[in-house]
């Protein structure tokens, strides 16, 4: 034992928050040297580093058992209470946390430096008030000094981990424990630091920063942050009250809780404490003995012999199993450094080496080499006998391919947290090696290359711990969110959205998609975040739609309505089917004002596109001149949007005056044989609009689709609404449908046809469906006529003309009605790049397009010499011939058909003026008669021609 000189030894002893340790340092820095001990490695760096801050590195000497920072001339040393150079005189010595003289593990290192470590001028034992008996029994003439608690403790009961208040400490005391309750408040609150004794001091210092910056809002730990660290913690919840001690599993005593809970509340400001997870509330005089500092004195302390015989091996074992000779005092049970001792004991080769006493004090410090690793006891003391054989040999040291070879095995920074966490634990064993005196060549370099490989692994290590247990996107949000800061969105060109450096998720126009990835847990953080960051963005969108031209909007075949890209709104059933109602596609947090502002524009946008499509039906909807029936008419068309069979009008069409008339097809109305329709909405883009608000007023699922534009015929679609033909522009006649255009026109083709006799079709009524023979003969039996297929000889080619027999220019006259073909045909003709043109299949077999035919001149050559040659088989040819259906082929139902050509012919006949021959047209001229008032006849009718010829 160190004897004092002009010692004056003092007990600073309260609860936690007091100031000791700060008036302890205070203390050291006034004397010219002096010394402080600590429990942890953990506060001796933070002590360490706040001196530093002090008076400079220059002036402070770290000593650990793994770490060794030593200036030349140091004034100051902070050291853990086991590493503490007692040999050297200070002039002040403190021991921090003095009541782990009780420690079953620890203690009698405590003890130790209790009875024997002194200051020339001060020594300064601290901690709590339960060892006050115990020091003054052993040291008298000790005073002490009584520090009272800045801040009130106060117990608030139990709360579920998930309704923790911020800035909070969960205790647990398992590491499987505290990754849970770390991986929970992940899911829940943003995450959380971990804090654990078995963390280097930089990983366990990058934690704290994390909770102390303020990046997380709690904090989980084992009881080492009972040990002094100083954190801003509020609330200390307990989510367990039992520890493995090394030996059992037992309860923490009142005292010990209360060291861990007086870490709640810094300096004035009051903390709390209670219990969360599984772990039972707290017991009524339990709470009381925390809050009043109210514990039973310690009755013992732990202690082990510390003046040891290095005689032999059982000589050193002899006297470390000695008893105390003064009261109050226990002998310790027994450590790992004895139980390695005795199981070396026990090796003869060891014992060989060990003769000498300097020898037994070298196999005495490896034995000391903490079992950081927590291997099995023979795997640990087989450890110390490989280093003491290396120190035994001739070079007195450790080699250094071997030290290295150890080192490579766990210099590696891949693996997850456990992994990490194991090599961590083996380089502290290697780190306290390096930093025994004498064990290596040129130790200094084996220290930094061992400290170099701590900090990388300790990187790594809270690197792993914050991927695993922060989720730095909700605790940054979160954190931003409570200081009232405003958020700033950015939207990149993949439209994904970020604030303040974390992804948010995607905006799709004026809707915000969370990130998928996001947790049930993270969605209300990143809910509130997006909010308070969209808000500007989504104004800046909104105002760049309204100033968007319309051509940077467009209407999909579902009634969709599209930006660009973005889906931003649909139509619904409005009051009338020509005024559509729009449904808008804008979050809530977007805020009504942007959705109303969406919502007009789009609305402004469908109106200008039904008046521009729609712009025929529309003027003739609003003409004043229209009156009486051609009123009615307009207004059918218009509830029809522009297209309607004429038999569902037919009487209304036969009653319509002819400046009725008139003033309709001023509005490029169409009065067909079969459809009364405006030629300018058979366009593409209005057929597309057309069907979008039919299908919107018949309230349809979904909506069918347009027809390709270009396309005269197109094939049958199964299921299709009733009506969708008409609106398409379409009839459907057997298994295709035809456009109600060239459905007129092939009308007119065969209006001069015989068909009671039977005719043929004709290579422009092919055209103008753009149908195979075959679809051909379907569409007529549609239109109710009769085909009858037959098979003849192709007839031979015709000769070519000569070039002075072909005309230079052919004209062509097409035919054309007063009413029907009034209107120039605004659609893609027959025969043009965008419909099918008649192929072979459509009349006969004959030669490809581009195909030469044989020369006649030149096959008789060929064939002269040859009698015996058999003549050649003609070619065959399909057609049919059309007739119109009689009332036995419809098996006797309904009136008889009878066709255009043959009403022609009987009304030609009752005139006496001849008949249609060939399908030709009758001669004279027409002359004017009486017609019917009360009905006048319909010009548009296939019989207003033969009446006036009838009446000439």
């Amino acid at each position: 034992m160190l004897q004092p000189v002009d010692a004056h030894v003092t007990a600073l002893l309260g609860p936690t928050n007091t100031g000791k340790t700060h008036e302890a340092i205070q203390r050291m820095l006034a004397r010219e040297s002096g010394i402080i001990g600590l429990p942890l490695r953990l506060l001796a760096r933070e002590v360490y580093d706040k001196i530093v801050g002090m008076r400079g590195p220059q002036s402070v000497a770290l000593i650990t058992g793994e770490e060794r920072i030593q200036p030349p001339r140091p004034q100051y040393f902070v050291c853990t209470v086991e590493a503490m150079p007692l040999e050297r005189g200070f002039d002040f010595v403190a021991i921090d946390e003095i009541q782990m003289c009780a420690d079953p593990e620890r203690g009698h290192i405590f003890t130790d430096r209790l009875l024997n470590a002194r200051g020339r001028h001060e020594t300064l034992f601290l901690g709590a008030d339960t060892v006050r008996g115990r020091i003054t029994e052993l040291i008298p003439g000790t005073r002490v000094e009584r520090r009272e608690r800045f801040s009130d403790l106060t117990y608030s009961g139990a709360r579920k981990i998930s309704r923790l208040r911020p800035r909070t400490a969960v205790v647990a005391f398992s590491v499987d424990q505290v990754y849970a309750i770390a991986e929970l408040l992940r899911r829940q609150r943003g995450g959380a630091a971990v804090v654990m004794g078995a963390l280097s001091p930089r990983t366990r210092n990058a934690q704290v920063a994390l909770y102390q910056n303020g990046e997380v809002d709690y904090l989980v730990a084992t009881d080492a942050i009972g040990m002094g660290l100083n954190m801003d913690v509020d609330h200390v919840a307990f989510a367990g009250r039992s520890k493995f001690d090394g030996r059992q599993i037992r309860h923490l005593h009142p005292n010990e809780l209360a060291q861990i809970a007086g870490r709640a509340g810094r300096y004035t400001s009051n903390g709390t404490f209670g219990v969360t997870a599984d772990c039972d509330p707290l017991e009524q005089d339990v709470v009381e003995a925390i809050e009043q500092h109210r514990f039973a004195p310690i009755r013992r302390l732990e202690w082990r012999n510390s003046r040891l015989s290095y005689a032999s091996v059982p000589a050193l074992v002899a006297s470390l199993e000695e008893s105390p000779g003064e009261s109050g005092l226990a002998r310790a049970r027994e450590a790992e450094d004895l139980t390695a001792l005795r199981t070396l004991s026990e090796d003869r080769e060891i014992m060989e080496l060990t003769r000498h006493p300097d020898h037994v004090r070298q196999l005495w410090a490896c034995c000391q080499i903490p079992d950081f690793r927590q291997t099995a006891p023979q795997d640990h003391a087989s450890l110390i006998s490989r280093i003491y054989r290396f120190l035994r040999t001739e070079e007195g040291c450790i080699p250094s391919t071997w030290f290295s070879e150890q080192l490579g095995r766990v210099d590696r920074t891949d693996g997850d947290i456990d992994t990490l966490s194991t090599r961590l634990a083996f380089i502290r064993t290697w780190t306290y090696v390096a930093n025994r005196a004498n064990w290596l060549e040129d130790a200094a370099e084996w220290q930094e290359r061992t400290r170099r490989t701590e900090d990388r692994l300790g990187d790594a290590l809270h690197a792993a711990l914050t991927q695993r247990f922060v989720d730095r996107r909700s605790s940054d949000l979160i954190r931003r969110l409570k200081g009232k800061e405003r958020l700033l969105a950015e939207v990149n060109d993949k439209d994904e959205v970020s604030a303040e450096g974390h992804f948010l998720g995607r905006l799709d126009g004026f809707r915000f998609t969370i990130d998928e990835t996001a947790s049930s847990e993270e969605l209300k953080t990143l809910r509130s975040a997006s909010m308070a960051a969209l808000a500007s963005e989504f104004a800046k969108r909104a105002d760049k739609l309204y100033l968007s031209p319309d051509t940077e909007i467009d209407l999909t075949e579902q009634g969709g309505l599209m930006w660009g890209t973005y889906a931003i709104g649909k139509l619904e059933k409005g009051d009338t089917i020509l005024t559509p109602r729009v449904r808008v596609f804008v979050d809530d947090i977007a805020g009504t004002e942007v959705a109303e502002k969406v919502e007009r524009r789009l609305t402004h946008w469908i109106g200008r596109r039904v008046q521009s499509q729609f712009e025929p039906l529309i003027a003739m909807r609003d003409d004043e001149a229209i009156t009486g029936l051609g009123k009615g008419v307009a207004f059918q068309m218009v509830e029809a949007l522009g297209i309607i069979p004429r038999r569902q009008i037919a009487d209304d069409i036969r009653q319509l005056a002819q400046e009725d008339r008139a003033l309709l097809r001023k509005h490029s109305m169409r009065f067909g044989q079969h459809n009364i329709f405006m030629t300018p909405l058979l366009k593409p883009a209005p057929t597309r609009l057309r069907l979008v608000l039919w299908s919107l007023w018949k309230d349809l699922d979904e909506f069918p689709e347009a027809p390709p534009p270009g396309h005269v015929t197109v094939p049958g679609v199964e299921g299709a609404p009733d009506g969708f033909y008409e609106m398409a522009g379409y009839r459907l006649c057997g298994q295709r449908a035809l456009r109600i255009d060239m459905l007129e026109r092939l009308a007119d083709l065969l209006r001069p046809m015989d068909a009671k006799a039977g005719f043929e079709a004709q290579p422009d009524m092919l055209s103008i469906t753009g149908c195979t023979l075959e679809q051909f003969a379907d569409i007529m039996q549609a239109l109710g006529f009769k085909a009858d297929r037959g098979e003849r000889p192709k007839p031979p080619p015709a000769p070519r003309p000569t070039a002075e027999e072909t005309p230079a220019e052919e004209a062509a006259t097409p035919t054309d009605d007063t009413d029907q073909n009034a209107e120039p045909d605004t659609l893609a003709p027959p025969g043009s790049s965008e419909q099918p043109m008649a192929t072979e299949d459509m009349v006969t077999a004959s030669p490809e397009a581009g195909e030469d035919l044989p020369d006649q001149d030149a096959q008789d050559a060929a064939t002269a010499g040859d009698d015996t040659a058999a003549p050649e088989e003609p070619e065959i040819e399909v057609f049919y011939t059309f007739t119109v259906q009689r009332r036995s082929d419809h098996g006797g139902q309904g009136r008889k058909h009878t066709s255009r050509s043959e009403q022609s012919h009987k009304s030609a006949k009752k005139a006496g003026k001849g008949k249609f021959k060939g399908g030709g047209a009758p001669k004279g001229k027409p002359g004017k008669g009486p017609q019917r008032r009360d009905k006048p006849m319909d010009p548009d009718s296939p019989f207003a021609v033969l009446q006036k010829l009838k009446k000439s």
